[in-house]
């Protein structure tokens, strides 16, 4: 998501100015509004793309969070205060990323800061999802509680983003390799094979010289064509990251035959799974919309999103509001209902994304197994295609013989 430079005013009369990551600047003036703070300007940090790797560097990692929090959560438990139990995570940690903002939220505690500001004051290494939740747990007085939530939602988040790792990561392999292959048959071997035709002096048929052009014309251009890929990549991304672009990408994306559908189930999953965590800390339920919107990854569905925290807001329950913004499929919409009306709105949110990370773990494996003999198939007649094509004049040669 995009860095945003906020200059904020607290409730305590202080001018605050720090960096957010947002999908968005009006959600991200939605939510610091609703935390209580004056904003008086956000703009957005100018020329991320030189520093996007490096940020993402500083992010602190999944295991490391989860291992973090599991043992915060132990210490807690056993009694002691939240700086001993600070002092006693950074005896044992490794230096490292985790290790500086740790000692430094220390520090800040020491100087009277709660834990979740001391937190917020880090948010290239501590998502805004997280600092909410420590927040929502220092006001409910139920701490140790919501870390032991958040620590399964890390953990449920993480298992199901692997798995669909796996599923993709053979057929992406067998792409990558039938690509190189192709790319040595006609950048390489035919104009080898051409050259001995050419000693040879023979006539060769239409198919061969067709494709020797090809090739030749390939092998000439083949730096500038690499090149042209690489910076068309390039400003591809730059374009898909401006609020427009973003919207023609992700509209494309869920009107793709088949991978369309896994998208949208990868959202649901994701956002109902975000929603239930923030819901139980004990967040609001517009509040609570608002922090889930990022995680939908979808420029479309998040404008649907929004328009239906408005009609939250306008008095009109969830369920209708979602309906209405056509994010979800009729079954999850029933689901949502129902958690509505017998107040168990959390658990079924959960029974949402449990059931849809099911379809969509099944749906994967079944396109990874389709997937991969596709692959091989259309390998083999493209390489048998090249080879039929630069032997047609040994065979003529061989008829003509025989």
């Amino acid at each position: 998501m995009p860095l945003f430079i906020c200059k904020i005013g607290s409730a305590d009369g202080r001018i605050i100015e720090k960096e957010f990551e947002a999908a968005s600047s009006d959600i991200l003036r939605q939510n610091l509004t609703s935390q209580g703070f004056f904003v008086f300007s956000i703009s957005k940090k100018p020329l991320q793309f030189l520093w996007n790797k490096g940020a993402s560097r500083r992010k602190i990692d999944i295991k490391s969070l989860i291992t973090f929090n599991q043992e915060l959560l132990v210490l807690i438990k056993a009694g002691l205060p939240i700086i001993q139990s600070l002092d006693t995570i950074l005896e044992r940690i490794e230096k490292g990323r985790l290790a500086e903002v740790l000692e430094i939220i220390r520090d800040d505690i020491k100087g009277g800061s709660s834990l979740s500001d001391a937190f917020e004051r880090h948010p290239s290494a501590f998502s805004h999802l997280y600092i909410a939740s420590i927040r929502a747990g220092e006001r409910t007085g139920d701490l140790p509680q919501t870390i032991k939530r958040y620590i399964t939602f890390l953990k449920k988040t993480e298992g199901f983003r692997k798995k669909v790792i796996t599923a993709l990561f053979y057929p992406a392999i067998l792409l990558s390799v039938a690509f190189v292959a192709i790319t040595l048959l006609l950048v390489y071997v035919v104009p080898t094979f051409s050259q001995v035709y050419a000693d040879a002096g023979s006539r060769l048929p239409t198919p061969t010289l067709v494709l020797i052009a090809f090739t030749s014309i390939l092998k000439k251009f083949f730096p500038l064509l690499i090149g042209a890929v690489v910076c068309g990549v390039y400003f591809f991304r730059r374009w898909a990251n401006t609020e427009s672009g973003r919207m023609i990408v992700d509209k494309f994306t869920l009107k793709i035959p088949v991978i369309g559908d896994v998208f949208a189930k990868y959202a649901i999953v994701s956002f109902t799974r975000t929603l239930a965590t923030i819901i139980e800390s004990g967040i609001p339920i517009v509040e609570s919309l608002r922090m889930s919107v990022g995680t939908l990854n979808n420029k479309v569905l998040e404008v649907r999103l929004t328009a239906a925290i408005r009609r939250v807001e306008e008095g009109v329950s969830l369920s209708v509001a979602i309906d209405g913004a056509k994010l979800m499929p009729t079954l999850a919409l029933r689901m949502l209902s129902v958690g509505e009306s017998t107040g168990s709105l959390e658990e079924m949110l959960e029974g949402i994304s449990d059931y849809f990370e099911e379809e969509l773990d099944q749906k994967l494996h079944l396109l990874s197994t389709a997937i991969e003999p596709a692959i091989m198939v259309i390998m083999g007649v493209v390489i048998g295609t090249i080879i039929v094509t630069m032997y047609l004049p040994v065979f003529k040669i061989a008829g003509t013989v025989g």
